[in-house]
């Protein structure tokens, strides 16, 4: 059996994303999603909570259909120790035999600590990124076509675009 791992923040889960884990589970058993930086929230690069972050996840996952019993999403925080944050994430997740990132400094760890470490090609990156989306949010532009529609609806639940507008006047 191959077990895989997809490390994120996922802030907001984009359709980049998913086309990634489509991408991934092609090629594995099980997949391992690790939602990175979980403790942070309310900040303008990590505005939803790990628990929103997972509920984003598994919505757009089981709304497209993908069996969510081979699939463990599993939140993690950073220590900001990247000498030893491979054995950090290892502690809180299940064994796995190789990574997917197309991150550089992820794919430069798990290297390091001895995984087998692919990228995917990435689909339309100047659209799907996270980074971006916000922006996009922050000026009440379209950002709704680069998020699955269950992501929509959460983010539309937690009043999630009124957070983002919010926590961008606080920084000015």
């Amino acid at each position: 059996m191959i077990r895989g791992l997809f490390v994120g923040r996922f802030s907001p889960f984009h359709l980049g994303h998913l086309q990634m884990i489509k991408t991934i589970l092609s090629e594995v058993d099980e997949l391992i999603i690790v939602i990175g930086s979980a403790q942070q929230s309310h900040t303008m690069t990590d505005p939803f909570t790990a628990g929103e972050r997972v509920l984003m996840i598994h919505e757009s996952l089981r709304t497209e259909g993908i069996p969510l019993e081979n699939i463990y999403c599993i939140p993690v925080y950073d220590i900001f120790r990247n000498p030893v944050w491979v054995s950090h994430v290892q502690s809180f997740i299940p064994p796995f035999s190789v990574v997917f990132s197309n991150h550089s400094l992820i794919k430069r760890l798990f290297v390091e600590a001895g995984f087998e470490v692919k990228s995917s090609k990435l689909v339309k990156r100047s659209s799907y990124k996270g980074v971006h989306i916000r922006q996009l949010m922050i000026e009440g532009a379209e950002w709704e076509d680069l998020v699955p529609l269950s992501v929509q609806k959460v983010i539309a639940d937690i009043d999630g675009l009124k957070r983002i507008q919010e926590l961008n006047q606080t920084t000015d």
